[in-house]
């Protein structure tokens, strides 16, 4: 048990440095950086829903990973929570846990996408001397191209493995989400 509350600490204590790091930035962007003002335009108002879209599918993808943790399944939560056992009857979160694996690379394609459709209808030209954007294009992007390889047939043994290593981390989607908010909190009026 003391190896899961370490594990569990570690994962807090990435999200601390990670939030704190992006609040020095934010302080920093918004007194130096000259934040574009919103264009009100029929590609931004489309752009907007994607985003809404996009966050929808990485809130997927993301719950997906919480409900391993709970359920005591997956390498994660192997190395989390290494002797936990579900206080409950989980039958009907097992079900749903394997409808979402087998769904997950779909919402995940579908996620890439929408996102990068999103950066690409706001502008991100506009936007990209504000390093929390290319921060983001990059994970985003980072994490489309290693869970390409892991689905791709014709991927070499070493770099599956390399892929799914980098790939399944819950520390990216953690930046991602924080990167995503304070951007968001920037450039919103």
């Amino acid at each position: 048990m003391r190896q899961s509350i370490k594990n569990i600490r570690n994962i807090l204590i990435y999200t601390a440095i990670v939030s704190l790091i992006s609040v020095v930035y934010f302080i920093y962007a918004y007194s130096v950086h000259e934040i574009p003002e919103e264009r009100e335009t029929f590609l931004t108002e489309i752009g907007e829903f994607f985003g809404k879209v996009g966050l929808g599918l990485l809130s997927f993808i993301y719950f997906r990973t919480i409900l391993k943790l709970v359920l005591g399944q997956g390498k994660l939560a192997q190395r989390l929570l290494p002797d936990y056992a579900p206080p409950v009857d989980s039958s009907g979160f097992n079900k749903l846990l394997v409808w979402m694996n087998r769904t997950h690379i779909y919402f995940g394609i579908a996620a890439v996408v929408v996102i990068l459709m999103h950066i690409s209808l706001m502008g991100f030209s506009r936007y990209s001397h504000i390093l929390f954007f290319p921060a983001l294009l990059g994970l985003v992007i980072w994490q489309g191209l290693f869970g390409l390889f892991l689905t791709w047939r014709y991927s070499p043994a070493e770099l599956k493995k390399f892929s799914h290593v980098v790939h399944a981390q819950f520390v990216t989607g953690i930046a991602i989400g924080i990167f995503a908010f304070f951007g968001h909190i920037l450039i919103d009026d």
